[in-house]
């Protein structure tokens, strides 16, 4: 009797210590439950991709080969599809949701084509095939951004140095080939010291707008040619644009980095290989909507604006760069542009929009832009433009003037009127009077069209 009380009582005292227990076991249970199931997520697999080329992505921390932005981590198991916002505009919604189409392919052609000493060549097999090139379009008799940009091609051909006529080749396509006959060429040349490595071509009409075309750069208008430089290493079946008034640096960083792509061609028949390009411009009349970004920023009076379709479209603009925290150049230019609004008086806002674009939007937020703006008492038409950072930086860098380093932003002032197709790049800091006249011609230029 004694036994069985000693064996009820000792049931009773397991029964309770279970009873007890099972809430303290459980919760530890649940606890290792947790911190399995976070480590099984910190083992989730990672990659880092660019926010302006999602298709760019690496296993470790980096920067873009193409535009130089820092990679952002970002998990492969939860990672949507990105889309390539390089050359779409998007007419509703932001950068982060619209959806970019795939790039469109093109071939290049084995097109006979003259140099600038008359020699006859075929564009494919003798400038193009084995190499990195670097290809703007020009035409003589401009007087618009044509020379400014083939000043840029000289200063790319010295700081790429001897490299050029080796392995990267520069190519200036003429857009006016009935006109630019070679003589006219090579004394343009020669103008600008183009050294070896640097080809002028020109041709007969039909075979150079087949080419234009093949090339993405064919405009009925020659006024109206892109200002863009088409940069590709046949070998590795790599090709990108950039805007044609980049600074130098950028420019000769994406070819050389162009020519450092593996080879992976496969050589189609005929002497032409299919290459992707981003976008194709001979799909529309206005080389600068293909181009520029339609991204959604806004202005410091918190007015949301589509970069390209409300603020370039069928407007002459000004566009700078600056930071209000800056203890530089930022202050002095923009008082110094502040003149040249009072010169240029109701033309801003009308046919001509001045544009300052911070490179620091983490801190200048809309309220902190129009602070500033009071301070300066910037009147209506200029638009000191903001918002979400992978928008800005994108819209920054497709104009020139993206930087990793505020600090190091460029002074200049890209000018250029839209709807022909001309554009200029001058000091910020330039005589006010000189810039408010480089405005009105212009705009000018547009009202003769």
């Amino acid at each position: 009797m004694k036994r069985n009380m000693k064996l009820t009582h000792a049931f009773v005292a397991l029964f309770f210590v279970a009873f007890i227990c099972a809430p303290a076991v459980e919760s530890v249970s649940a606890r290792a439950f947790q911190k399995g199931r976070a480590r099984g997520a910190a083992r989730q697999p990672v990659e880092y991709a660019c926010p302006m080329h999602p298709k760019v992505k690496a296993k470790r921390p980096g920067t873009c080969p193409k535009c130089k932005m820092d990679l952002r981590r970002v998990s492969v198991a939860a990672q949507a599809p990105l889309p390539d916002n390089s050359n779409s505009t998007p007419e509703r919604g932001d950068s982060s949701s619209s959806s970019g189409a795939a790039p469109a392919g093109m071939r290049i052609p084995d097109t006979p084509v003259l140099d600038q000493q008359g020699r006859r060549l075929n564009f494919y097999s003798d400038l193009v095939k084995g190499k990195t090139v670097a290809i703007d379009f020009i035409f003589t008799t401009c007087n618009g951004v044509c020379p400014t940009m083939t000043a840029k091609f000289r200063q790319l051909q010295q700081e790429l140095g001897d490299r050029v006529g080796r392995d990267i080749q520069l190519i200036s396509i003429s857009v006016d080939p009935t006109t630019d006959v070679p003589a006219r060429l090579n004394a343009y040349a020669e103008k600008f010291h183009a050294g070896p490595g640097w080809t002028f071509v020109t041709g007969d009409k039909p075979e150079i707008d087949a080419l234009l075309r093949a090339l993405g750069a064919f405009a009925p208008d020659k006024n109206k040619h892109p200002q863009t430089i088409l940069i590709g290493n046949e070998g590795a079946n790599y090709w990108t644009r950039t805007l044609g008034l980049s600074a130098t640096k950028t420019v000769a960083r994406i070819v050389t980095d162009a020519a450092e792509k593996s080879v992976s061609r496969q050589t189609g028949a005929g002497g032409e290989v299919a290459v992707p390009v981003p976008g194709d411009m001979s799909s529309s009349s206005r080389p600068a909507a293909d181009y520029f970004p339609n991204h959604l920023l806004l202005t410091q009076d918190n007015k949301p604006v589509r970069f390209y379709r409300d603020l370039l479209k069928d407007k002459v603009v000004l566009i700078n760069f600056m930071f209000t925290t800056c203890k530089g150049v930022c202050s002095p230019m923009t008082a110094n542009l502040l003149k040249v609004q009072q010169y240029l008086g109701e033309r801003v806002g009308r046919e001509i929009n001045m544009i300052t674009i911070t490179v620091d939007p983490t801190t200048d937020t809309v309220s902190v832009l129009k602070d500033y703006t009071e301070k300066f008492k910037i009147k209506p038409g200029w638009y000191f433009l903001t918002g979400k950072k992978e928008n800005v930086d994108w819209v920054l860098y497709k104009v020139g003037g993206f930087v990793k380093n505020k600090a190091e932003h460029n002074s200049m002032l890209v000018m250029g009127n839209e709807a022909t197709g001309e554009w200029v790049k001058i000091p910020a800091m330039a005589n006010p009077v000189d810039i408010a006249n480089a405005a009105v011609k212009l705009a000018d230029s547009k009202n003769d069209d």
